[in-house]
């Protein structure tokens, strides 16, 4: 059973899926963000490590799947590989932050790639509205993270609507975080759970 968190930066993604690894006994699989070699360097000058970035994650997180497919546990991830593609890539090219011949050669590797790979049993998109990414984002105090525009946060937004609206890879769940306090209020996180339970049940 292979389930992923989704969701903009500062939606609770890691604390979702660190709860639910817990609740159900797996195997967590985070994002490379702390050994990241890249990402300072990113918010610090977008334009110029742009590219370098998103190839950064699109390597580990395929790296994350392979792992996942040739092993036998069950997994919850956070994020996937295809917000690298649809979401941050995508937009930092219409943001102009991407030339659009690093964006091309991206794609083209993003295409490759994804052919090698099974999308995840269950999607659980955490939808957060800018507001409230703001205030996990702040309160979690990454220094990278400090000087992060809100139109930057709403453009994101933009595009997980436009791909969730899409997605038809496999189940999916979507979750209010700005009527969800799961990290402190344990009801919420049992409805939650209920929930995923409703979802993985119809997998068998």
């Amino acid at each position: 059973m292979h389930i992923a968190v989704v969701g903009n930066i500062g939606a609770g993604k890691t604390t979702l899926t660190e709860m639910l690894a817990k609740n159900y006994k797996w195997d967590p699989l985070y994002e490379a963000v702390d050994n990241n070699p890249y990402l300072e360097d990113f918010y610090n000058d977008m334009k110029r490590w742009s590219f370098n970035l998103q190839v950064y994650f699109l390597n580990s997180r395929f790296q994350q799947i392979l792992e996942i497919q040739k092993g036998d546990k069950n997994i919850i991830q956070d994020r996937t590989i295809y917000e690298d593609a649809y979401i941050f890539a995508e937009n930092l090219h219409e943001m102009g932050l991407m030339p659009t011949r690093d964006y091309e050669n991206y794609k083209a590797i993003f295409e490759n790639v994804t052919a090698f790979i099974r999308p995840p049993d269950l999607l659980i998109y955490l939808k957060a509205s800018v507001p409230t990414l703001v205030e996990n984002i702040q309160r979690r105090g990454r220094e990278y993270e400090a000087g992060i525009r809100l139109d930057y946060l709403q453009k994101l937004n933009t595009k997980y609507e436009k791909w969730i609206s899409g997605y038809n890879k496999g189940k999916l769940l979507i979750l209010d975080k700005d009527q969800l306090d799961f990290a402190n209020n344990t009801d919420h996180l049992a409805g939650i759970i209920e929930q995923v339970e409703r979802e993985i049940n119809g997998l068998f």
